[in-house]
């Protein structure tokens, strides 16, 4: 009976285990500050030692912020989950939680879309954000050469923020019906662009995402526009159902010049 029961233990933890690797775990951080960061976290299905894996951060939107980490996976966060994809591309994503009261790259919304400045300081929780990718770039199964940042709508505008910041760390961006003052895309050679965009999009105009496209061209960056037609401001649907989403974002890596 003793037996039996050990038994019943050692499989039910295994149980637990795999269905922890095939699900995003919760996650808290603390920052340097004191600042709390919730997110949720997905494992590569197997990990080995030796092996490298990708970092994938996810910024979310305005409607997803809060303290329930769990919101912030409404967008997104089942295309990470398909176990074909995670069998083909295995990587460690992350999803930060803002909260309520906040913003990722900016204090307030902005103003205007045509007058974009940049903080002088980072607001709290994207700085917390900024800690917790550094602290997993400090672990070993980490590929730092294939590290990627992608969001939406205000998470679209954080990506092109954090991405102008520190240019070094990322192999590729997707920022979606995200924006930016176009004159901070300069310099950024060493990141690969993806950007998407709805043209009657009402929150964030489409002319934010042209802008950013013509910028980063001009200043010689690999960079893809994809603008879809009668899309409002939800044009993360349309893209996260392209075939060659996952495809384009994984084949991404720093070369060597850039990595620091």
């Amino acid at each position: 009976m003793k037996q039996l029961i050990i038994s019943f233990i050692l499989l039910l933890t295994c149980t637990v285990r795999m269905m922890a690797q095939d699900t995003f775990e919760h996650m808290s951080f603390a920052a340097a500050d004191g600042t709390k960061l919730k997110y949720r976290m997905l494992e590569p299905p197997e990990t080995a030692k030796g092996r490298k894996f990708p970092l994938v951060i996810f910024l979310h939107g305005l409607g997803e912020r809060g303290t329930d980490n769990e919101k912030q996976l409404t967008h997104g966060g089942q295309i990470f989950l398909n176990p074909a994809t995670r069998d083909k591309y295995p990587a460690y994503v992350l999803f930060p939680q803002c909260p309520e009261s906040a913003f990722w790259a900016y204090r307030n919304i902005p103003a205007s879309y045509e007058n974009m400045k940049a903080e002088e300081e980072m607001p709290a929780p994207f700085k917390a954000v900024k800690e917790l990718i550094d602290q997993y770039l400090s672990y070993p199964d980490i590929d730092r050469s294939r590290v990627y940042i992608m969001g939406l709508s205000m998470g679209g505008a954080a990506t092109y923020d954090m991405v102008a910041r520190f240019p070094d760390i990322f192999a590729a961006a997707i920022p979606i019906c995200g924006s930016i003052d176009p004159a901070r895309l300069e310099g950024l050679e060493g990141v690969s662009f993806r950007i998407f965009h709805g043209d009657t999009d009402k929150t964030v105009p489409v002319e934010c995402s042209r802008r950013a496209y013509k910028a980063l061209k001009k200043s010689g960056c690999k960079v893809e526009y994809h603008e879809f037609p009668g899309c409002g401001h939800g044009s993360w649907n349309p893209a996260f159902t392209r075939d060659d989403f996952m495809k384009w974002l994984f084949k991404q890596k720093k070369s060597r010049k850039y990595l620091k």
